[in-house]
């Protein structure tokens, strides 16, 4: 079977940024699932010329597993990027990647270490036959002694400490980390290559993704104790007569404000003050008689960050 080629068109949700950093640059991704795609469509919205090239797809129009369990997803992330497939296995398919890469400023890689080594794709061999070739890749780890470990987002996030009581989380957040940091390392092999005038490499790690989301969990912030965790009163979800909202009134200016508004002249919106049982005691009785327009719109009339939450599940 030949190799193959086309463009995915749909409506994209976000409009190009007005700078376009990477106009001119010719990306090629060969990152499957999710932080390859969505870190190759950052930079196609930044401005470059960007491909990918997926194994040979036999009974699906892609081999990409996100296709087959998310093709809204899919076709989003794919938007404007300009398809091909081949076996990289074969010589034909080999052919065909080289033939790609002679004319590639960044190739971005998701591949674990072996994989890349059966493929022919360390780094020393590329940059012998490509010198002014810069890669970017995607690891589930950066520690040597895990990067061929298997694993997924949600192995990241537990890692992490960032799932809790047996949940899902809300969001592949090790994984669209990930993605962006694998954008900004384009960036950053670009800028280097325009000092040194040869390619460079960079390594992401899913892991080290989730680990830096998880830091402020481990500074104690959103944890009980912490004031972004519900220890203070003035940042918290709260039940209304009608459903729930989002009170994130975490100045003291804005603390102020709230307490103004739910009648506790005695606060003056101090992190000690907020962060006592009256306060909040105070803050949920009044969000329980009132709905949430209202709520609403004496937060909008007093310029106090609040959203109102749809349909909350039980």
């Amino acid at each position: 079977m030949q190799p193959s080629s086309h463009t995915v068109h749909t409506h994209a949700t976000h409009a190009a940024p007005t700078l376009q950093p990477l106009q001119g640059i010719r990306i090629l991704s060969l990152a499957l699932n999710l932080p390859g795609p969505a870190a190759l469509l950052r930079c196609h919205r930044m401005g470059a010329q960007c491909s990918k090239l997926e194994p040979l797809a036999t009974a699906s129009p892609s081999a990409d597993p996100m296709h087959a369990y998310s093709p809204v997803a899919y076709a989003q992330l794919h938007d404007g990027i300009t398809l091909l497939q081949a076996n990289l296995k074969t010589e034909a398919g080999q052919a065909l990647l080289h033939q790609q890469l002679a004319q590639t400023d960044v190739l971005l890689t998701s591949f674990r270490p072996s994989a890349l080594g059966k493929l022919g794709l360390e780094w020393d061999s590329l940059h012998t036959q490509h010198p002014q070739l810069c890669m970017v890749r995607i690891f589930g780890s950066t520690q040597p002694a895990e990067a061929d470990h298997a694993g997924h987002d949600l192995t990241y996030q537990a890692e992490a400490g960032l799932t809790d009581h047996g949940q899902l989380p809300a969001s592949l957040f090790a994984d669209m980390t990930g993605a962006v940091m694998a954008s900004e390392a384009v960036l950053q092999v670009l800028m280097a290559r325009a000092r040194s005038t040869e390619g460079h490499c960079l390594d992401i790690g899913l892991a080290q993704a989730a680990q830096w989301l998880a830091l402020p969990r481990q500074w104690q912030m959103t944890t009980a104790q912490g004031d972004v965790g519900g220890a203070h009163a003035g940042y918290r979800m709260y039940r209304c007569q009608d459903g729930w909202v989002a009170l994130a009134a975490l100045e003291p200016h804005f603390a102020l404000r709230i307490c103004q508004v739910v009648g506790l002249a005695d606060c003056n919106g101090s992190v000690q003050q907020m962060r006592t049982p009256a306060v909040h005691a105070a803050i949920e009785t009044f969000m329980q008689h009132h709905r949430r327009s209202h709520i609403a719109a004496m937060a909008a009339q007093s310029d106090i960050p609040l959203h109102l939450i749809a349909d909350q599940p039980e």
